[in-house]
C-alpha cells in the first residue's frame, strides 16, 4: 500500500466516524504497514486483521474496538494508546511498547486462524484451522490499563508491567516467566494454571485473585497483598514472601491435610473418643492460616510452617522439632510442653505466647505434680519477636537469639546454657542467674 493510498484511507475512515458523505470503514486488512507513522491516529473500530505493523509507530493512536485479530506488531511503539476492548487475539505483539497504554477489556487470547484453497497452507492444501498463541513476550507494559483484559494463554515471558491495571484480567494458562510486576494491580485477577516462575511481583495487589494451581517457584512476593488469594494447589517453592500478606486457608491444602485437620479436630472435642491425632510430619503448611485451632498433641516434626499464621493457636505437648517456623505469627499462642527442638523460628513473631512448662494430669485428669518443660534445645531465633513472651522454665540451650527482641520476656527457671544474645534487646525481661562455666 503507498503512502497516498494510506492517506486516502484514513482520510475516508475519519469522515466514516464523524457520520460524513463519503466515509467509509477503514479496511486495512493484511495490508503491510510496515514502519509506517500513525502517531495519534484515530482507527476506532478499524479493520486491520493480520496487518503488518511491525516497527510501526502507533504511539497515542486510537485503536478501541479495532480488529487487529492476528496482526504483527512485533516491536511497534504503541505507548498510550487506546485499545479498549480491540481484538487483539493471535496478535503477535513481541518487544512491542505499551506503556501507559489502554487495554480495558481487550482480547488478547490465542486466536484460530482458517486455511484453505490451494495456497499450500495445511496438510495437502486442504482446509482448516490453526490455533495462533498470541505473543506478547518481551512487551513493556509498564503502567498500562488493562482491567478486565483477556489474556487467557497468552505469551508474557519477560514482559515488564510494573505498576499496570490488570484488576480483573482473565490470565489462565497464560506465561509470565521471569516477568516485571511490580506494583502491578491484580485485584481479582484470574490466574489458574499460569506460569509466574521468577516473577516479580514485589508490592503487587493481588486480592481475591485466583491462582489454583499456579507456578510460583523462585517468585518474588516481597510484600505482596494476597489476601483472600486462591492458592490451592499453587507451588510456591523458593518464593520470596517476605512482608507478604499471605494466608491460604486449609481449603487451599492437599485433601490428606484437610483430613487431618478435621480428625483432630474431632479428637480433641471428644477427648480421643473418635477421630485421631495429626500426623502431619514433614507437611508443606507454608501460609496456612490456622489462627485459634487447638492443634495440641498435633505431630508436626519437620513441618514446613514458613509465614503461617498461627495467632492465639494452641499446640501444648505437640511435636514440632525441626520444623521451619521462619517469619510465622505465633501471637499469643500456647506452646507449653512442646517439643521444639533444632525449629527455625527466624523473624517469627512470639509476642505474648507461652511456650513454658505444663501440668501434667493423670488419667482421671487430676494434677500429678509433675511439670513438663517446653524444650527449644538449638532453636534459631534470629531477628524473631518475644516480646513479653513465657518461656518460663523452657530448656533453651544452645538457642541463638541473635538481635531478637525480648523485651518483657519471662525467662525464669530456663536453661540457657550455650544460648546466644548477641545483639538481642533484652529490656525488662526476667532472665535466670548466668550458668555457671565450671558446671
Amino acid at each position: 500500500m503507498t503512502p497516498h493510498e494510506l492517506v486516502a484511507v484514513l482520510e475516508k475512515h475519519e469522515r466514516w466516524l464523524k457520520n460524513k458523505q463519503g466515509g467509509s470503514r477503514a479496511n486495512l486488512t493484511m495490508a503491510d504497514l510496515e514502519g509506517a507513522n500513525l502517531t495519534g491516529i484515530d482507527l476506532t473500530s478499524g479493520k486491520l486483521s493480520g496487518a503488518n505493523l511491525t516497527h510501526s509507530d502507533l504511539s497515542g493512536a486510537n485503536l478501541s474496538h479495532a480488529d487487529l485479530f492476528a496482526a504483527r506488531l512485533t516491536k511497534a511503539d504503541l505507548s498510550g494508546a487506546n485499545l479498549y476492548r480491540a481484538d487483539l487475539r493471535g496478535a503477535h505483539m513481541r518487544g512491542a511498547k505499551l506503556k501507559r497504554a489502554i487495554l480495558k477489556e481487550a482480547d488478547l487470547r490465542g486466536g484460530a486462524l482458517l486455511y484453505g484453497g490451494n495456497d499450500g497452507v495445511g496438510k495437502g492444501g486442504g482446509k482448516g484451522v490453526n490455533f495462533v498463541r498470541s505473543d506478547l513476550a518481551g512487551s513493556d507494559f509498564d503502567d498500562a490499563l488493562m482491567a478486565h483484559a483477556n489474556l487467557a494463554g497468552a505469551d508474557l515471558t519477560d514482559v515488564t508491567m510494573n505498576g499496570a491495571d490488570c484488576e480483573g484480567a482473565l490470565l489462565t494458562g497464560a506465561t509470565l516467566m521471569r516477568s516485571q510486576m511490580k506494583n502491578c494491580n491484580l485485584t481479582r485477577a484470574d490466574l489458574r494454571g499460569s506460569n509466574l516462575s521468577g516473577v516479580n511481583l514485589s508490592g503487587a495487589t493481588l486480592r481475591d485473585a485466583n491462582l489454583t494451581g499456579a507456578v510460583l517457584t523462585g517468585a518474588n512476593l516481597r510484600n505482596a497483598d494476597l489476601q483472600g488469594a486462591k492458592l490451592e494447589g499453587a507451588d510456591l517453592a523458593g518464593a520470596d514472601t517476605t512482608g507478604a500478606n499471605l494466608a491460604r486457608s486449609a481449603e487451599n491444602f492437599s485433601l490428606h491435610i484437610q483430613e487431618a485437620l478435621h480428625n483432630h479436630y474431632t479428637w480433641i472435642n471428644t477427648s480421643g473418643a473418635m477421630g485421631a491425632r495429626a500426623d502431619l510430619n514433614g507437611a508443606d503448611l507454608s501460609h496456612i492460616d490456622l489462627h485459634g485451632v487447638n492443634l495440641s498433641g498435633a505431630s508436626l516434626r519437620g513441618a514446613q510452617l514458613v509465614g503461617a499464621k498461627m495467632r492465639d493457636s494452641l499446640l501444648i505437648m505437640c511435636e514440632v522439632s525441626g520444623a521451619n517456623l521462619r517469619d510465622a505469627d505465633f501471637t499469643g499462642a500456647i506452646l507449653d510442653g512442646a517439643n521444639l527442638r533444632g525449629s527455625d523460628f527466624s523473624g517469627a513473631i512470639l509476642d505474648g505466647a507461652g511456650i513454658g512448662w505444663v501440668d501434667i494430669k493423670g488419667p482421671d485428669g487430676a494434677p500429678t505434680g509433675r511439670l513438663w518443660a517446653a524444650n527449644l534445645t538449638n532453636c534459631t531465633f534470629v531477628g524473631a519477636s518475644l516480646v513479653r513472651c513465657n518461656l518460663r522454665g523452657a530448656n533453651l540451650a544452645g538457642c541463638d537469639f541473635s538481635r531478637a527482641d525480648l523485651t518483657g520476656a519471662i525467662l525464669t527457671d530456663a536453661n540457657i546454657r550455650d544460648a546466644k544474645f548477641t545483639g538481642a534487646n533484652l529490656t525488662g525481661a526476667s532472665l535466670p542467674p548466668a550458668p555457671d562455666p565450671d558446671d
